[in-house]
């Protein structure tokens, strides 16, 4: 099939940057390596009383041969089950007494009960080529979920976020069946995004170990996931899209309706980023006013903590939503403010210019 694309798509995995940075994602896009679900099929361990503790001992096996090059083929044995079996099972452990995020409300989802994110069943409200992501990611075969467990004040995808009950029911099965088609179409990966991916995680996991074509996985998230379900995601996202929105927590608490924003998000980063292959391209979107309190202080954060990430410095804000209800953001960014936020990437030397849109 003929994709007309954007010339900085079409070349993306030409750009020097780009295939250091992010080589393993790349290769995988291309098909000429297994994505990780793929691996997590082909480890088998043995029947634990501790579920947690075979999956830190998959874990280990995993990260050692990403370390030393792809993982041998595994064959299963009586009473084994495969790490992405694993993963399932305890996902719909934390989804029973729900603590798939940092609020870790308690409810038991599997019996309808909704918490903060207000998810029931998982709905997708959209599965589509998405045309206008970052160069790497462009054709991305994304699927918006529905509901979210943030309240961003401007969001630009509130009627899907805020509106839980948008969009279609999905199954593990058909949640595959889209998946397989996206990238039978074209799409370079599979992109989980929404509203916000977290709530669907155990059907997320059940659908991949179901699905047919190989493809990378991406997980575009706010990063407010618990730390055991940022354990479930180790191993499975071949290339990891956090957003990176405030530094300060007061500014998360006023405008998204979060606690402990700062804490959840850098434990999360570190954690994605430590784990092999480690491949991420961090977004922060600049909010108008926000350069000292929160743009300045997160660059830092990346440059020391985890260098060598790509960079989207977005310039994307728009006052949607209920941006309105607060006079300080309710204006759209300014070259200046963007001028100024480039600036400070470039001195400390982050690697962003490749991953911009045009």
């Amino acid at each position: 099939m003929a994709w007309l694309l954007r010339p900085d798509a079409l070349s993306a995995f030409d750009n020097e940057e780009i295939r250091e940075t992010i080589p393993r994602y790349v290769d995988v896009a291309r098909g000429g390596r297994r994505p990780l679900f793929r691996i997590d099929q082909r480890i088998f361990l043995n029947g634990d009383d501790d579920p947690w503790r075979s999956h830190e001992e998959g874990l280990r096996i995993m990260s050692e041969c990403l370390t030393e090059g792809e993982c041998p083929e595994g064959t299963r044995e009586r009473g084994q089950r495969s790490l992405l079996e694993v993963k399932i099972s305890l996902a719909r452990s934390l989804v029973s007494e729900c603590r798939l995020c940092e609020w870790k409300c308690g409810v038991n989802r599997l019996e309808g009960q909704v918490g903060v994110c207000r998810v029931g069943a998982p709905r997708v409200a959209s599965a589509f080529i998405h045309m206008g992501e970052e160069a790497p990611i462009t054709p991305s075969g994304t699927v918006f979920f529905s509901g979210c467990n943030f309240r961003c004040a401007f969001c630009q995808n509130w009627d899907i976020s805020q509106f839980p009950e948008s969009g279609s029911p999905v199954d593990a099965g058909r949640l595959a069946s889209a998946m397989d088609e996206l990238r039978g179409r074209g799409a370079r990966n599979v992109n989980l995004v929404g509203g916000e991916p977290t709530p669907n995680l155990h059907v997320i996991l059940e659908a991949l170990n179901l699905a047919s074509e190989d493809f990378p996985v991406i997980w575009n998230s706010n990063m407010y996931m618990s730390e055991e379900a940022m354990r479930l995601l180790l191993g499975v996202v071949d290339l990891w899209l956090p957003d990176f929105k405030y530094w300060r927590d007061e500014c998360a608490r006023r405008y998204s309706g979060v606690l402990r924003y700062r804490e959840t998000v850098t434990r999360n980063l570190r954690m994605a980023h430590n784990f092999p292959p480690g491949e991420m391209v961090v977004r922060h979107l600049v909010l108008p006013g926000h350069l000292e309190c929160c743009t300045k202080p997160i660059l830092g954060w990346i440059a020391g903590n985890i260098p060598n990430v790509l960079v989207n410095v977005m310039d994307q804000y728009r006052p949607e939503y209920r941006a309105g209800e607060f006079e300080e953001i309710n204006r759209r960014i300014s070259r200046e403010e963007m001028r100024e936020a480039y600036r400070m990437a470039d001195e400390l030397g982050l690697r962003w210019r490749s991953v911009s849109l045009p």
